[in-house]
């Protein structure tokens, strides 16, 4: 299923540095291969076509379902994707095999919450073409010069809950849909100001006005197109777990470097933050029933057939009782950022539709996220309830302008999983960052060693039955991944990358 969509070390470092897929193709190749039959055995394809006796066709086979992997970048790495009884080894990538960047990445498999590590991460190139405007594509592989495309640096961690398919096709598909993406507008990202007509035409001569008036800019541009996106692979992902019969999803993390700027996108309770020397920067916005109270209540409102008359999306400071039937109680609607009081009616007393608090809280409880891809066949236990109408996989994107934040030797951007998280403050992280790097300033797999560090910590130690950080904490018990990734570099911090 994995592809290339540049050259470089990572996941494009197995093809042509030179050959690009189509849309079109990507669709047909991918998307289309359970009416076509493809990667189905002979027998089933003729099954298929054969009439039954009362003059229909039988069912479509299900195509078998994804193989599970570990990132492609850890080819080689021990103890990658192994299960180890009682053992929560850390796979790293082998040094002879750096990442760009000399990114570091280290990765641990859960405590045996689940079969399988159901983290997946990516790192690769994206290289973005011109097209000529009134050519159709319809040929399948097009083979470009190098100097007829941008470059971007892409990282992306996912993290999946329901089995790891969901974020396998992830890993597989999110940079194909960000290369089409940026393509479809590559001559609106290389303007500081977009033009108004992306083939160059001038209807109206104030055009260039009303563009500066709306305060469009070229991120502006990048930003839309990470959001459809992310909009495409989850359409990608809801066909194929379809074709499959898998059920699951998965939250979406990514950091793209792109003519001078840094875009962080997350979609989910990933987290990526900025460690400076004196400072740390929060690149991302984490996305959970809680902090998106107000917009799921509001869905509910204005579409309450989704509740099924088995939730009601009211929030109540606990799950009430019969007692509290007539009672005026603390309650919040989707208008409010404060509480008021209302009379406690029978319908009250249905599951609420946000239940919990903190790393508890639950959509329809069932997910501890409310923005990620996949999902499209969950469902509520024992009911028809869906939850995929609640979930958004828009992301938030963050931009960092490398040339506006003076980017120093010691800046790095750390990327991880919510396993590392939910035991680990940024302030902690921060403070495990500046002193490796200050303790460690020649070794290039430094930034492999400095995940490495991180992944330890919060992972822990076994004491019994129990994984414990130092003075008895709780450890995670989560898949744990993170990626360290160093943003100065003498070629590329300081320098924006221009079309040709």
């Amino acid at each position: 299923m994995g592809f290339s969509v540049g050259c470089g070390r990572g996941e494009g470092a197995d093809s042509c540095p030179f050959r690009f897929m189509s849309s079109d193709w990507f669709k047909r190749r991918f998307l289309s291969a359970a009416s076509r039959g493809k990667g189905i055995p002979q027998q089933l394809q003729q099954q298929q076509q054969q009439p039954t006796e009362e003059g229909g066709t039988r069912p479509q086979p299900q195509l078998p379902p994804l193989p599970y992997r570990r990132p492609k970048f850890l080819r080689g790495a021990p103890s990658a994707g192994e299960r180890q009884p009682g053992k929560r080894p850390v796979a790293c990538p082998p040094p002879d095999k750096p990442l760009q960047w000399n990114a570091g990445y280290a990765e641990t498999i859960n405590a045996e919450k689940s079969e399988f590590n159901e983290d997946q991460a990516t790192c690769c190139h994206i290289s973005i073409r011109k097209r000529e405007h009134g050519k159709e594509e319809d040929q399948e592989w097009l083979i470009l010069c190098t100097t007829e495309y941008l470059t971007g640096h892409y990282w992306a961690l996912f993290d999946g809950h329901g089995g790891p398919e969901a974020s396998i096709l992830a890993s597989d598909y999110l940079h194909c849909c960000i290369k089409q993406k940026l393509e479809d507008v590559v001559e609106g990202i290389t303007q500081d100001r977009p033009p108004m007509h992306l083939n160059g035409q001038c209807v109206c001569q104030s055009d260039p006005q009303f563009v500066e008036e709306k305060q469009i800019r070229q991120e502006d541009v990048v930003i839309g197109a990470l959001e459809k996106a992310f909009q495409e692979c989850d359409d990608v992902i809801g066909q194929e777990m379809e074709a499959t019969g898998q059920s699951g999803g998965c939250t979406a993390l990514v950091a793209l470097y792109l003519q001078g700027k840094l875009y962080v996108a997350n979609a989910g309770d990933s987290r990526a933050l900025l460690v400076r020397k004196q400072s740390i920067v929060p690149l991302s916005t984490e996305f959970t029933p809680e902090t998106e109270r107000q917009r799921i209540q509001h869905l509910a409102f204005m579409y309450p057939e989704l509740l099924a008359d088995e939730f009601i999306r009211f929030e109540f400071p606990r799950r009430l009782r019969g007692d509290d039937v007539g009672q005026k109680v603390l309650y919040r609607d989707y208008s409010m950022e404060g509480w008021g009081y209302k009379t406690v009616a029978k319908d009250d007393l249905k599951y609420p539709l946000i239940h919990g608090h903190g790393k508890q809280a639950r959509l329809l409880g069932t997910l501890a996220v409310s923005r990620g891809l996949g999902d499209h066949r969950l469902r509520v236990i024992e009911t028809d309830v869906e939850v995929k109408p609640f979930l958004s996989c828009i992301p938030k994107v963050e931009v960092l302008d490398f040339a506006k934040q003076n980017i120093k030797e010691g800046d790095v951007l750390i990327m991880a999983t919510d396993g590392l998280w939910d035991v680990m403050s940024n302030d902690d992280v921060a403070h495990i960052v500046r002193n490796f790097v200050q303790e460690n300033t020649s070794d290039p797999y430094r930034f492999t060693e400095l995940a490495k560090c991180l992944v330890q910590k919060a992972r822990g130690k076994k004491d019994g039955y129990y994984w414990t950080m130092g003075s008895n904490r709780p450890a995670s018990y989560d898949d744990i991944s993170v990626f360290a990734i160093p943003l100065y570099n003498s070629g590329i911090a300081n320098t924006v990358l221009n079309t040709p």
